[in-house]
């Protein structure tokens, strides 16, 4: 028997603590990711990817990147292309990633697929177009030939209104369309309107696979008539099997501070959870809009013990599992994993 004084004691509990901790991001990082929202984009050039300023969240009234820097934050980046987003996602354990569309300009797409089609890295690319416009069967017929176009972004962004739009035949027709053609909606970006308005385009056009995004970073509605509403409509939505929610936007600020403790995002995290269920639920970093908030490792940093906490199963699921028949992403390099 070893007889251990009390110091001896401290000293091997503490040597055991420190060993554990390796021990379980090591398993963590085993877990290969597919990151299903960053954005890639070029300032440099002519044909500016960005149009004017930004106001408001993501998308909403205007734009996909928040107005400018937050005071102390990082500089808005002029450039994210493949490789530099490579150069930071693969040490995080990120094997591949989908690029979500970032402008309203129609041959911006093209830019996009010709920007992934060179790396790698790029699993997947959702576009944008208007399901209305006269033009867009041609073009979803175009974009339905490149493998690497999974489909299209629609909902509250470029001051665009998918409710509104639900009761215009065309709109309707295109959504039907992209549902024949296999491609996948995605909605952006969230208010309690565009979650009601999502439970009618799932009606309408009931073959049609729908990812949901940013939903953590949404403050529910404070009026007890409206939040019910609310959460009938996202329970209404995780029945329906055609349904993922994107976790992406989990890190927010709050009185001008940005809480780095996982245990504050802990509630809205569990409460979605627990009404999407562990085979709805996709990783999304949305990287470099999360600049603003903090840096790809925070982000990572946050989510990452939260879904491993439920069992290596559950994590798996969320960071890559679940992407593959929600997305149909395209693998491309021997590390990316598929379902058997």
């Amino acid at each position: 028997m070893i007889d251990m004084s009390n110091m001896d004691r401290r000293t091997f509990l503490a040597g055991v603590a420190a060993a554990a901790v390796p021990a379980a991001h090591a398993q963590a990082s085993e877990i290969p990711i597919i990151d299903c929202h960053i954005h890639l984009f070029d300032r440099t050039r002519n044909q500016n990817a960005f149009p004017g300023g930004r106001k408001g969240p993501e998308g909403a009234k205007g734009g996909a990147f928040k107005g400018g820097a937050p005071k102390g934050g990082p500089p808005r980046r002029s450039v994210m292309t493949p490789a530099l987003y490579r150069d930071i996602a693969v040490p995080q354990g990120v094997k591949g990633a989908i690029a979500i569309e970032a402008s309203p300009r129609l041959e911006e797409n093209d830019w996009v697929l010709e920007t992934i089609e060179k790396d790698t890295i790029m699993v997947g690319y959702i576009g944008d177009l208007e399901p209305d416009k006269p033009e867009y069967r041609q073009y979803l017929e175009k974009y339905h030939k490149n493998p690497l176009f999974l489909g299209i972004r629609y909902g509250t962004l470029w001051n665009r209104d998918l409710g509104a739009m639900l009761s215009n035949p065309d709109f309707v027709s295109g959504l039907k369309l992209l549902a024949q053609a296999g491609m996948v909606l995605e909605t952006a970006n969230q208010t309690p309107g565009l979650i009601d308005a999502t439970v009618r385009t799932t009606d309408k056009v009931p073959e049609l696979r729908i990812v949901i995004d940013h939903l953590p970073q949404m403050e529910p509605p404070a009026d007890a008539a409206e939040r019910s509403a609310y959460d009938r409509n996202l329970r209404e939505l995780a029945k329906r099997p055609q349904v993922w929610l994107k976790v992406s936007e989990v890190i927010r600020r709050v009185d001008g501070q940005v809480p780095t403790d996982p245990n504050f995002y802990k509630p809205r995290l569990d409460e979605l959870f627990g009404i999407f269920g562990e085979d709805h639920v996709l990783f999304g970093s949305d990287f470099p809009n999360s600049d603003q908030w903090g840096t790809y490792e925070t982000v990572m940093s946050l989510v990452r013990p939260y879904f491993m906490a439920k069992g290596r199963a559950i994590a798996e699921k969320y960071f890559w599992k679940n992407s593959v028949p929600a997305y149909r992403w395209v693998k491309r390099e021997a590390g990316q994993p598929r379902l058997a």
